[in-house]
């Protein structure tokens, strides 16, 4: 009985040390085995893998995918014009050379995303104090995003760090500068309008003008029309008349008469004192104008 509780002990003794000298390193992770303390190798191929049991050798599991670092908080910064503006942005980042990121943080995921926070910081002040609140939030908004990005991977790589991706997610004033952006904007509009106002004055009455011109070049160019036409209708009547009573003399002073008979007994009311016998009445009495 002894010696089947001394085998089983034994083969349990030995099944654990055989599997204290086994572990699997998963594709979504770095495996770094420790030897009394020292890094001895960093394994990032997938599968089954040895080693000694400890405490000669273990195994620190570090992640190989991308990782975010967007935390809640939003930075404040001051531009070129002593005006403060809120950046919120994230990161994308994984560890690039496991070696030199667990010297340095010792694997910590915590102290790298505070040290890179920290990086980002100091590069998005470096940006901003260099350009103008428009320049930051519309303008220059990539070139911004460039530069940090530039500083963040050279001193990210010094870490075993590799930066992949670094955006600005929100860029915007502090509320105590919205009013005033407001006032200038709603000033800015007010003043566009005014301008249009004015312009569109100044145009209508340019046009109205320039109508009146034209109506009155028009009625000018058309009473001297008229008037041209009536002349020469004026003078082909004399024209015609000259050359009846030309022809018929007698005739022409019996058409006079006439004309003078039609004016002078227009209206009913019109009184006339004149002598019957007189020339006036001549052709009342006879037509012809033959007799008195």
């Amino acid at each position: 009985m002894n010696r089947l509780v001394t085998i089983f002990v034994a083969g349990f003794i030995a099944l654990m040390l055989l599997s204290s000298t086994i572990f699997v390193v998963d594709q979504r992770r770095f495996a770094i085995v420790f030897a009394l303390g020292q890094v001895k190798e960093v394994i990032d191929k997938p599968g089954l893998h040895f080693k000694l049991p400890p405490p000669f050798q273990n195994v620190v599991y570090m992640d190989k995918r991308i990782l975010t670092l967007d935390t809640p908080d939003v930075n404040r910064f001051i531009t070129s014009e002593k005006s403060n503006v809120l950046v919120d942005s994230f990161i994308k980042w994984r560890i690039s050379d496991p070696r030199l990121y667990y010297v340095s943080f010792a694997g910590d995921e915590t102290r790298a995303q505070n040290r890179l926070s920290q990086v980002i910081k100091a590069a998005l002040s470096d940006e901003i104090t260099k350009r103008t609140v428009r320049e930051v939030i519309s303008g220059q908004r990539a070139a911004v995003m460039a530069a940090v990005q530039a500083k963040l991977i050279a001193e990210a790589a010094e870490v075993g760090i590799g930066i992949v991706d670094v955006r600005l997610k929100r860029v915007e004033y502090t509320e105590q500068n919205i009013n005033s952006v407001y006032e200038r904007m709603r000033a800015e509009r007010v003043r566009v309008a005014n301008e249009s106002r004015s312009t569109g004055a100044a145009e209508s009455e340019q046009i109205r003008a320039d109508a009146d011109r034209q109506r009155t070049v028009i009625i000018a160019e058309a009473f001297r029309d008229a008037e041209k036409v009536k002349g020469d209708g004026d003078a082909k009547a004399s024209a015609i008349y000259a050359d009846a009573f030309g022809k018929n003399p007698e005739f022409a002073r019996y058409y006079r008469s006439l004309e003078a008979y039609r004016a002078s007994f227009k209206d009913r009311s019109d009184v006339l004192v004149v002598d019957p016998n007189s020339e006036f009445f001549k052709y009342f009495k006879a037509p012809a104008g033959g007799g008195k």
